[in-house]
């Protein structure tokens, strides 16, 4: 069993208030969610409303499947127009 973790701090453009966070984050999760099917959390920041950490964890038999799904979620979250990557860490298991 491999399991593949990605840790990434978001810049939100968009919000002015933590209920704007709240909206932004949930479309991000939502859409990473049904698209990926990986487990995703805002793990951090969740005072501030200009900036969050999201947590996505992917599980599979292979290390290659693992980056492969890591990669992609990372590209599509760097494709969001209301937030902007700060940092990314990612570690396999």
């Amino acid at each position: 069993m491999v399991i593949g973790t990605l840790t990434v701090e978001l810049f939100i453009f968009g919000s002015r208030t933590l209920k704007d966070k709240r909206r932004i984050l949930k479309s991000i999760l939502d859409k990473v969610k049904s698209r990926f099917n990986v487990s995703i959390a805002e793990v951090d920041g969740h005072d501030m409303w200009q900036r969050s950490v999201l947590g996505i964890a992917c599980v599979s038999n292979q290390v290659a499947h693992v980056q492969s799904v890591l990669s992609s979620v990372e590209k599509f979250i760097s494709h969001q127009r209301d937030a902007e990557i700060i940092s990314l860490h990612t570690e396999i298991i």
